[in-house]
């Protein structure tokens, strides 16, 4: 579910433009103390998110839920794989304090695949996003949900809870699932983002790639007119970075060049908010696009 991030460790090997933020700065150690005290998991962490010092600094975070064990062993993925731990009951409302606390305005949701669940998480997605609209009226709330094994009544359970953003990555284009996203299916992510869309109409539907696993740009634009023609609103487009050497290598480095002629083609096929760039992942600046 989770865009690959790293921790930009190998700085000799990595192009002049992939410049991230230090973390330290003071709201950054004032989110992280928040977090670490209500022992909530973030992807920022987990997933090694080179953006953690800029949207910390900010004030958000995109929380993880369900754990910090995934039961699918993606190809590009830091997330620790395994079996998971009982789910936390106590968690919606712990997740619902932080934002308060932090005074977001826009919060992001996602989880670890659990397939191990009858409803793969989809009933505490639900509780999580219900119990932050209890204790914080104005906020808007994304979801990053997996595939819930192209279960129509989980994907109902959550799009029934009071969303705003509906997000489902695609990932990767389809060639490259067998390699990247084991256990994923491209024509089954699709259709869950077409389902999301025709549940509830008013609710904004979001995906995104990450480039440089070997990708064509042809392959791309396939992918980007399967969106479209699913109604799809927003799309983000980011480099993937290698978070450890157990993860897939990365094939090609972008250039801001061709991002950006991606960012403008896809603005032009008709998409509401695009955000691509080197650093671009699922939730950065997702407080603007709504």
């Amino acid at each position: 579910m989770v865009m690959a991030t790293t921790t930009l460790t190998s700085h000799s090997r990595l192009p002049s433009w992939i410049k991230v933020q230090f973390p330290g700065q003071p709201e950054y150690l004032k989110t992280r103390s928040i977090l670490q005290r209500l022992r909530l998991n973030t992807v920022c962490q987990e997933a090694r998110c080179p953006n953690v010092g800029e949207c910390w600094e900010n004030r958000a975070a995109t929380f993880m839920i369900l754990g910090d064990v995934c039961t699918r062993a993606c190809g590009f993925c830091h997330v620790s794989k395994g079996k998971p731990k009982t789910v936390d009951s106590e968690e919606p409302l712990r997740l619902a304090q932080a934002v308060r606390e932090l005074e977001m305005r826009h919060v992001v949701i996602t989880s670890v695949d659990r397939d191990d669940l009858p409803d793969g998480g989809a009933g505490h997605f639900a509780k999580v996003v219900e119990n932050i609209k209890v204790l914080n009226k104005d906020v808007t709330v994304e979801v990053l949900t997996p595939d819930f094994r192209g279960n129509k009544e989980s994907l109902r359970k959550v799009l029934n809870s009071p969303i705003d953003v509906f997000n489902h990555n695609l990932e990767t284009v389809p060639r490259l699932y067998r390699k990247a996203r084991r256990g994923s299916i491209y024509e089954r992510s699709l259709q869950v983002l077409k389902w999301a869309k025709k549940l509830r109409p008013q609710v904004l539907t979001k995906s995104g790639l990450m480039l440089g696993l070997g990708e064509t740009f042809s392959e791309v634009f396939s992918v980007l007119k399967d969106l479209v023609n699913i109604h799809c609103d927003i799309l983000t487009l980011g480099q993937y970075l290698r978070p450890s050497v157990e993860q897939l290598p990365v094939e090609k480095f972008l250039t801001p060049e061709e991002f950006n002629h991606f960012g403008n083609e896809a603005r032009k096929m008709g998409f509401r908010h695009v955000e691509s760039g080197p650093l671009v992942r699922s939730s950065y600046h997702a407080w603007k696009q709504v």
